[in-house]
């Protein structure tokens, strides 16, 4: 694998498994708990803290070896919450997760959200803006010295769509994500502990979020783990649309979701973050059957 000049640290580097993270010797596979009333996919069905806890400790009884906490919807046209919903929604959850020890992660663009819940037990902060929502964040994560996922974002949910604009998609995020980590490292942030996030549906529309998965190689000269967060997006719905499965709502892609999991895996990504976490966990099982069978050849 080639190695890059990363400029944000001044030394060559290739992707690695960044400290303080799991490793199973596959891609890692993060399931998703949103304690929201308005996720796009299964808003209010964890909101009740009980009830949130429960399907944390299903999903890492599934197999899943991160648990994403998030108390605030993302979802493109949704509404931002104050920090005192946020941190009520979350911390309870992210603690008592952690004390059944469970490997939690907290999503969250907000840091004192973050603080609260690395103190409560979450041991990586999933920022979905990058460290661009908040000029807090960074240092709030350097100094807390957990693993950290720095996203490709543009604008919040309510505009989104609006900043869908590229030439080449995948090398206008490489340049996007390129500023961000010469940032977060100049803020304290350690290199060793960045995993970064093309973004997919986060001001992008479906071919722009195809090109970024056939892109992933190309992402990797960053220096930097991927995490890909496919699960049940608008770009699945309308690729099944179009080869004739007519309208499938976010619930009942799961299916196909499971295959974009085998591929990102396939294209090299460290990570992937999905609702049906036991599928998924298959589908990047078979991916490192299938590199380690080209391995041989």
């Amino acid at each position: 694998m080639p190695t890059v000049q990363d400029a944000a640290v001044g030394r060559s580097r290739t992707p690695t498994e960044p400290e303080g993270l799991p490793r199973p010797g596959r891609c890692l596979v993060m399931g998703i708990l949103n304690v929201t009333p308005d996720s796009f996919s299964d808003g209010g069905v964890y909101a009740d803290t009980r009830h949130a806890i429960d399907r944390g400790l299903e999903l890492a009884a599934q197999g899943a070896d991160i648990v994403d906490v998030g108390g605030e919807s993302t979802r493109p046209g949704a509404r931002p919450v104050g920090n005192e919903e946020e941190l009520a929604r979350t911390v309870p959850v992210v603690r008592e997760l952690a004390r059944a020890g469970v490997w939690v992660s907290v999503d969250t663009m907000h840091a004192p959200v973050a603080r609260a819940a690395v103190e409560a037990g979450a041991r990586l902060v999933n920022d979905v803006s990058g460290g661009l929502a908040d000029r807090d964040m960074a240092r709030t994560v350097a100094a807390a010295g957990v693993p950290y996922v720095a996203m490709h974002w543009r604008a919040h949910s309510r505009e989104m769509d609006r900043h869908a604009h590229y030439g080449d998609v995948v090398a206008d995020v490489i340049a996007e994500l390129r500023s961000r980590l010469r940032r977060l490292a100049e803020e304290g942030v350690d290199p060793d502990r960045i995993v970064l996030d093309p973004g997919l549906g986060f001001g992008k529309r479906p071919e722009h979020d195809w090109a970024l998965l056939a892109g992933l190689e190309r992402l990797r000269t960053l220096g930097h783990p991927l995490l890909v967060g496919a699960s049940r997006k608008r770009f699945i719905g309308a690729a099944l649309a179009e080869a004739g499965a007519g309208e499938v709502p976010p619930a009942g892609r799961d299916v196909a979701t499971v295959a974009v999991s085998a591929l990102a895996a396939v294209g090299g990504a460290f990570c992937v973050r999905v609702h049906d976490v036991g599928a998924s966990l298959d589908a990047v099982r078979m991916a490192a059957a299938y590199a380690e069978s080209l391995h041989r050849t």
